[in-house]
């Protein structure tokens, strides 16, 4: 038996939650439900959500770093499943920016925000991985602030919701609208997958919705400060994430085993 992850409301209160077995991170093949292949790829976002929900019910959460799409997803999502559960993954160096986004959030759909904490605070991963390790071993530092807090999360869920699109990176090319996501033993459900960037903010102006005010300011993909910067014009949209590495995933959505704790 095992403690779930800490966490906390968006009052900064504690959540104390009991202890519960947590399904295997590699789950053999007999766990793959049926329902896993099934072909949602002329299905509408909201009907993929549609789906979800009926399917899941309370088992199924929304994972949102609160950029453009996130906030679309939250949008649809709403209108399907009145106050649905979000969650963030709360690295505890995101922009005050995005801090107030998710504020602006829970006020307009009525929600807490779920802040899905990483077991070592900044400074506990400090003493024990050394100052700033984003700067010199990013992969370590997102796995032990996003991938393994995620993987703990989701070990109480049958299901997340994510916003990620096919055309964002190379990785995600091949994502389907529902599928079954190895890496953490649940269904991965991605409404957004075929829609374009310019669906997206046609959606947001359209509905008048909240985003972050850094993306009018070059960040069209925004994450922790340290690991952050705007583009240049040209630049792929992701070019300011990790600068300086070679790298343009936090390590969510890619299937490559997971990065050794050293």
């Amino acid at each position: 038996m095992t403690q779930v992850p800490a966490t906390s409301n968006h009052n900064g209160e504690s959540l104390v939650n009991e202890p519960v077995e947590p399904k295997s991170s590699e789950p053999s093949p007999a766990a793959v439900p049926e329902h896993a292949e099934i072909d949602a790829a002329d299905w509408s976002p909201r009907k993929v959500l549609r789906w979800a929900y009926r399917k899941y019910e309370d088992e199924i959460a929304i994972a949102s770093a609160f950029g453009v799409e996130g906030i679309v997803l939250i949008d649809m999502a709403a209108q399907v499943r009145p106050q649905p559960h979000v969650f963030v993954l709360e690295t505890s160096f995101l922009f005050p920016e995005t801090y107030r986004l998710i504020e602006q959030v829970e006020s307009r759909y009525g929600i807490s925000v779920q802040r899905v904490l990483p077991s070592l605070s900044p400074e506990e991963q400090a003493r024990a991985h050394g100052e700033e390790l984003w700067s010199r071993d990013p992969d370590l530092c997102c796995h032990l602030r996003k991938v393994e807090p995620l993987r703990r999360h989701l070990a109480h869920l049958r299901a997340w919701v994510t916003s990620i699109r096919r055309d964002q990176t190379q990785h995600r090319a091949q994502t389907r609208k529902v599928e079954w996501n190895p890496r953490f033993g649940v269904m991965k459900i991605n409404p957004l997958a075929d829609w374009s960037r310019e669906r997206v903010w046609q959606y947001i102006r359209e509905r008048k919705l909240p985003y972050n005010p850094l993306q009018d300011r070059n960040y069209p993909s925004i994450g922790c400060v340290q690991c952050t910067r705007p583009v240049n014009p040209g630049e792929d949209p992701r070019a300011g994430r990790w600068p300086g590495f070679p790298k343009t995933e936090c390590g969510l959505h890619t299937p490559e085993s997971d990065t050794p704790l050293r």
